[in-house]
């Protein structure tokens, strides 16, 4: 049976939240927003699509950066309120060039960097 995106609950503003993971490491890269349309398009493209909430516009990832993701599985949680897309990840996946953007921990009741900033 083919998967229709309409069947996925979304919020009031008609977005599912969806968590990257690399494919190959496990990591957790980010996490992003779609809408049906960004689901869609994610799947006929194979390029992750999201929707940006402060642009109010689709978002291919690394179409500027070159940072590309390209979907290898899209999964549906069991409540079908929440993606994971299993990604290609080329480059690093956060806008402060690090390859995850959960790059920081509470450790011992303090906010610690785990990931530091790439070097430039």
């Amino acid at each position: 049976m083919p998967f229709d995106p309409a069947t996925l609950r979304y919020d009031a503003a008609g977005l599912v939240p969806v968590i990257a993971q690399d494919h190959r490491t496990g990591e957790v890269l980010m996490l992003a927003w779609m809408n049906a349309d960004a689901v869609a398009r994610t799947l006929a493209t194979g390029d992750v699509t999201y929707w940006s909430r402060s642009r109010r516009a689709f978002w291919v990832k690394g179409e500027t950066s070159g940072h590309r993701q390209r979907l290898v599985e899209m999964r549906i949680d069991c409540d079908r309120d929440c993606l994971l897309v299993l990604v290609d990840q080329t480059g690093p996946a956060c806008h402060t060039g690090r390859q995850a953007c959960f790059y920081t921990a509470v450790r011992d009741g303090a906010e610690v960097e785990i990931l530091p900033a790439p070097a430039g």
